[in-house]
């Protein structure tokens, strides 16, 4: 249902993965392109996606938003190799923005 719309901001959903390492990352999106597709609720849309060594590890089946994000991120091979490498959290708030964070615990040297 929404898997065009996220394929189109995936580009830079990539970019800011890696952005994430440094510093949690914020993108703005276009709240009309969501409303056309979903069901027209004006309260805005919210969720968060736990993705854990390339895979996600919270339950998200009940958000088609976050599903069909989480299975156009998974689906693509650049993305996979980010997202195999470190934890993230990428939640949509209600202001729709995406916020992506690198959770990876810091590993002593």
């Amino acid at each position: 249902m929404y898997a065009q719309i996220w394929i189109k901001y995936l580009p830079i959903i990539r970019i800011l993965l890696k952005r994430s390492r440094q510093e949690n990352q914020v993108l703005d999106l276009n709240r009309i392109d969501f409303e056309r597709v979903g069901t027209g609720r004006k309260a805005g849309y919210k969720f968060n996606i736990d993705f854990t060594r390339g895979r996600v590890s919270n339950l998200i089946s009940s958000s088609a938003l976050a599903s069909d994000l989480a299975a156009v991120m998974l689906d693509d091979k650049a993305t996979k190799e980010i997202l195999d490498g470190d934890e993230f959290v990428v939640s949509l708030n209600t202001k729709f923005q995406i916020l992506i964070k690198c959770v990876t615990p810091a590993t002593e040297e």
